[in-house]
């Protein structure tokens, strides 16, 4: 059996053939120059992920080809990148952010050959290798990744990504039984038959040839963090205050360990609690390189912001009052209604999903990068994440107890990769920019995950009222953010750009799909039909682009209100019949709710 691989990240790609019943018996020539020739063209569909560099390496048994975003070591960390005794080839997509520790423990033992972050899977990779534990291997990787690893010397390979998956990745299987994996949809369409998701948190050794999960933790089980200490009693009265100071901490960590940059970087700011505290901490930090220790001057100490928005919209109003108060060079984009709805088809090229909350809020974020890269940033920081921990959408007022609280969080933080971690990448890198999230670090996770849920619990307090979502990540940094940013209710990002914008979309959508179409949806689209005009809008726009029945499967679909999951419909009778992920459907929660 002949198993031929392919992977294209956005800042590499990867293309390796392997025929594991006949040892390591050499690709054929016209095969492999078919294949090399293949994987360029592939490559080419990616670029935009990685416009500063393209890499090829061609061996007898595997071809790797690169396409290079440069943010760490621009100089000499082009890629793929080949092990000090040029056996093992590595095509890596991401930020190793521990990646000077890793260093230091092989210091006399690997001879490193670039300053790259993601040279340090190779020696982690020759230490684990004999005893196949990859598990423990990949463990002590703090960062966001999506890696291919040739081991010409075994002919074997290692293909890995990061456990919330933050960056995409794809596998499918061509009509001859080959498999591939690429980091972006289109390159696999046309390819393949079969085209999935590769599993975040998970690896696959070819030597073993099954995914194996390499994330797990207790904090999926409620039972384990029930009994954690709590920041507060069932008034809400603080009784603890080391646990807030712990969240505090945890995640001023996590967004200095980020910060590692050699280009110039941004924030996103939208005025929203999540961005205006990754804000916050980033200009607490942004003085002083954290390459060198901070003991060298940042090479680019004043920090630029980023709000996008229609003239007068809500997140464009906070966005300044925050960066006035942090101190950041802000930068306030606007678009249009119009051109929006132009940008649709190539949005819905780049984030690859018909899916309604994804498109409505890729759209402006598409607009914003353009602008961003325009200005010689190359990596922004982003608040992704944080609902997903503390539970900060508004529908989570409605949960009927901590159990249900937990469990939803739980949900939602298996599906990120589906929708906001999708959305912050693809809509950034179409431009070639990088975004990172710290919410989302390893380690932070563990703790926001590991509270008490009963701290994080939407509650009433002793004088009657409830408590607002994230209060804990409220009260953790209010001394940094101006009270009415600390305290501003949470506005999804599809409707903070401007309300106008999800109306339109909903009364042209129901204007160009016509009720005779509507009701013919399911002989259309038989996979997935289209619940709501809307979507079907934005899927006839995606099945042009990618026509195959298994690019559609690949697009998650699922009814939800307020971007909940289709469990949480259950917690309030007025949502059984309820389709809409805009936040102003909860009513009596948002202060504008429909």
């Amino acid at each position: 059996m002949r198993i031929e691989l392919l992977e294209d990240f956005y800042m590499c790609g990867f293309v390796g053939a392997f025929d594991l019943n006949s040892g390591s018996k050499p690709i054929a020539e016209g095969l492999k120059e078919e294949l090399r020739a293949q994987v360029l063209e592939m490559s080419k569909k990616i670029r935009h992920r990685g416009p500063d560099w393209s890499g090829v390496y061609t061996g007898d048994n595997a071809i790797l080809s690169h396409e290079r975003l440069s943010i760490v070591d621009p100089l000499s960390g082009k890629q793929p990148l080949v092990s000090d005794d040029g056996k093992i080839i590595l095509a890596a997509n991401g930020e190793i952010y521990n990646h000077k520790e890793i260093r230091k423990e092989f210091e006399g033992k690997y001879n490193f050959q670039t300053g790259s972050d993601c040279e340090a899977i190779i020696p982690l990779y020759k230490q684990y290798r004999t005893s196949g534990d990859f598990t423990q291997m990949i463990e002590k990787l703090s960062g966001i990744f999506a890696f291919a690893l040739y081991d010409s010397e075994n002919d074997v390979y290692l293909i890995s990504r990061d456990e919330i998956g933050v960056i995409p990745l794809y596998q499918g299987w061509d009509k001859a039984g080959r498999y591939y994996v690429a980091s972006e949809l289109k390159a696999l369409e046309g390819e393949c038959q079969t085209i999935e998701e590769f599993p975040n948190g998970h690896y696959f050794y070819s030597k073993d040839q099954k995914p194996v999960r390499w994330y797990k933790r207790d904090w999926e089980s409620f039972d384990s963090v029930k009994n954690n200490p709590r920041a507060t009693d069932d008034k809400g009265e603080v009784i603890n205050p080391g646990v807030i100071e712990k969240v505090r901490n945890g995640l001023e960590n996590a967004v200095k360990q980020q910060l590692m940059s050699d280009v110039p970087y941004g924030v996103l700011l939208s005025g929203g609690l999540d961005s205006s505290i990754i804000a916050a901490i980033t200009q607490k930090f942004s003085k002083k390189r954290i390459e060198s220790d901070s003991k060298e001057a940042a090479w680019w100490p004043q920090l630029h912001s980023f709000a996008v928005g229609l003239e007068g919209s809500p997140d464009l109003v906070a966005a300044q009052k925050a960066a006035d108060y942090i101190g950041t060079v802000h930068h306030e984009v606007h678009f249009t209604i119009q051109e929006a709805l132009d940008a649709l088809p190539d949005v819905i090229y780049h984030i690859e999903t018909y899916d309604i909350t994804t498109v409505r809020a890729s759209t402006p974020m598409y607009l914003l990068a353009r602008v961003i890269k325009s200005m010689g940033i190359k990596m922004v920081l982003s608040g992704e994440g944080s609902d997903e921990l503390f539970g900060g959408y508004l529908y989570f007022h409605k949960a009927p107890d901590a159990k249900e609280f937990h469990e939803e969080l739980v949900r939602k933080m298996s599906k990120l990769h589906l929708y906001d971690c999708l959305r912050a990448n693809k809509s950034l890198m179409a431009w070639g920019v990088e975004g990172r999230v710290p919410f989302l670090d390893k380690e932070f996770i563990d703790t926001a995950m590991s509270l008490n849920p009963s701290d994080k619990m939407n509650i009433r307090l002793s004088d009657g009222k409830q408590r607002m979502e994230k209060w804990i990540l409220r009260k953790a940094f209010e001394d940094m953010l101006p009270e009415e940013i600390c305290w501003r209710q949470k506005e999804q990002f599809s409707d903070g750009v401007g309300y106008n914008w999800i109306d339109t979309l909903k009364k042209m959508t129901e204007e160009k799909v016509s009720d005779a179409e509507f009701a013919r949806r399911e002989n259309r689209f038989p996979v997935n039909p289209p619940k709501t005009k809307e979507e079907y809008y934005y899927r006839e726009i995606y099945s042009r682009l990618f026509p195959s029945d298994s690019a559609a499967k690949v697009v998650p679909h699922e009814a939800g209100v307020a971007c909940s999951t289709a469990k949480a419909l259950e917690w309030d009778a007025a949502w059984k019949n309820m389709d809409e992920p805009s936040g102003r459907a909860i009513a009596g929660v948002h202060d504008k709710a429909y």
